[in-house]
């Protein structure tokens, strides 16, 4: 069974700096992706950025330049290092992970940019 922990979410004033890491376990095929989604309150989830176990990367447009996404493949973690942080990146974020076809969810961390 696969499952996803996160951790490194909290409360962060806007141009501040927080990382998110999840580490998943259970059995996991070793061509696969990793990353995050967002949901704000009343909001659709959305993609953050994803990172294949081959090192192709895909960020949403509204974090390019300030969100670095990376990650361990021997250990099956996945890190959000997320900079200059305004307002709008409050919300739930989801760790996420994606291997032959399935995907699979970590129950969310939050993160809340306010002054």
């Amino acid at each position: 069974q696969v499952q996803l922990v996160e951790s490194g979410g909290g409360l962060v004033q806007p141009g501040g700096s927080l990382r998110l890491s999840c580490a998943a376990s259970g059995t996991i095929f070793s061509l696969n992706v990793m990353g995050w989604f967002r949901q704000a309150p009343g909001e659709q989830r959305e993609l953050v950025a994803t990172l294949t176990s081959s090192g192709l990367t895909n960020y949403a447009e509204s974090v390019k330049g300030r969100f670095t996404i990376s990650r361990e493949n021997t250990k099956s973690t996945v890190s959000l290092q997320m900079n200059s942080l305004k307002t709008e990146d409050t919300a739930v974020y989801y760790c996420y992970l994606n291997f032959r076809g399935r995907t699979y969810w970590g129950q969310g961390t939050q993160v809340t940019v306010s002054s």
